[in-house]
């Protein structure tokens, strides 16, 4: 008897998606890995992906997120955030097979940027973002109706993170929106109020605290000018007046990583290493970022230490495998990088780019064979570019 069954429950579908059992080809998560896998013991994969990477030579083009395992991060021609990355992939219209060691938003975007006759391949279908998940099409489409019938659509103006699905970049392309990262959302916020005109707002998607601290810290307005639309209760479990009257509206989501930060982290660090400088991503709830000393995208943490004075101690509030790459960059500079939370905490689906799915991927390119090629349909794709090209062209 398995444990669902000792509590008299059935699992939902989405229950069952979380555990990686089941499919869903429209899910950033749950979507089986066709193929034979290499063994994780293999202890030939190292030079199996080498020797498949030489083959391809000028053909291939390996992108490494940051959050990706070292492992795989070794075999990337270039690592960077998802927007540098898609763009990376965009200026390298001569690689047939662009390879995304990061997760199916990221891979969506590259596809998008890219050529027709390019091919991007995500190396496991199962790598997907649990932020991205919290906002469907449908969903979306809901809340939209619901701002309209509240007659404040007509003057809000939509803001998704890069973080999000094709599909929720589409939307945000055919309503006069923008895409936005972690290091352009305060330009793109600028940018979508001054589009909204008088009395405008921003729905933004689908990251609630990458919203509020950008427009509280940022642009000076206060948690009373955000309310957030919760998609799973009726009108969002928002007043029409509460709409009416919000400049903000965030979409109630949240990054898995750098939601578990809390306020106790930051004082625990502080109590156990005199002199740390915290430093955290504005994906972290609101208080956290209030009681941190520094905050910025990935790009700016990595700069944030790179220019820091050597002996100088920091603990840092994003995901484990950078915190603890960046640790070993520095040690020799005597510069002392902790992880904000005493919990080990990896980006899950992030994870799933392994070696044994890289080397599958790889060496089946190598052999003629495109697999685990991600493409956005052409109607979203050319909506969605239009969110996109805004963002491109914000100053």
């Amino acid at each position: 008897m398995n444990s669902a069954q000792a509590l008299d429950v059935t699992p939902t579908p989405l229950a069952l998606l979380l555990l990686g059992r089941g499919s869903d080809p429209a899910s950033e998560r749950g979507v089986d890995c066709p193929g034979d896998l290499p063994a994780p013991s293999d202890p030939d994969l190292v030079e199996r992906a080498r020797a498949a990477k030489a083959a391809l030579g000028d053909r291939l083009f390996v992108l490494g997120h940051h959050y990706q395992r070292d492992e795989v991060i070794q075999f990337a021609d270039v690592t960077g955030d998802s927007f540098k990355l898609a763009r990376d992939a965009a200026a390298r219209p001569q690689a047939e097979y662009i390879v995304f060691c990061g997760v199916h938003f990221m891979a969506e975007s590259a596809d998008i940027l890219t050529t027709e006759a390019q091919r991007v391949v995500l190396p496991d279908l199962a790598a997907g973002c649990s932020m991205a998940d919290m906002a469907t099409a449908e969903q979306v489409a809901e809340a939209w109706d619901v701002l309209t019938d509240a007659g404040v659509a007509g003057r809000t103006v939509p803001v998704t993170y890069m973080n999000s699905s094709a599909d929720i970049k589409a939307f945000t392309g055919r309503n006069g929106g923008t895409v936005c990262t972690s290091s352009n959302a305060r330009r793109a916020l600028e940018w979508a109020f001054g589009q909204a005109g008088e009395d405008g707002k921003v729905l933004f998607l689908p990251d609630q605290h990458l919203g509020r601290n950008t427009a509280v810290r940022e642009l000076g307005m206060s948690l009373d000018d955000c309310v957030v639309y919760n998609p799973h209760r009726p009108g969002g479990g928002l007043t029409a007046d509460q709409l009416r009257r919000a400049r903000m509206i965030l979409w109630r989501g949240h990054c898995s990583v750098h939601g578990r930060f809390s306020l106790d982290s930051v004082d625990e660090v502080r109590a156990r290493i005199p002199g740390v400088n915290v430093l955290v991503h504005p994906e972290c709830r609101h208080e956290v970022v209030a009681a941190a000393d520094h905050v910025g995208s990935t790009e700016h943490i990595i700069a944030t230490l790179d220019a820091a004075p050597a002996g100088s101690k920091w603990a840092v509030g994003t995901e484990l495998n950078l915190v603890r790459r960046l640790a070993a960059r520095y040690a020799d500079q005597g510069k002392e990088i902790v992880f904000l939370d005493r919990t080990v905490c990896f980006c899950s689906t992030m994870n799933r780019i392994d070696l044994p799915h890289l080397v599958w991927s790889l060496e089946s390119l190598a052999a003629g064979k495109v697999v685990n090629r991600i493409q956005v349909d052409p109607a979203t794709a050319h909506d969605a570019a239009l969110a996109l090209d805004r963002m491109l062209a914000l100053p």
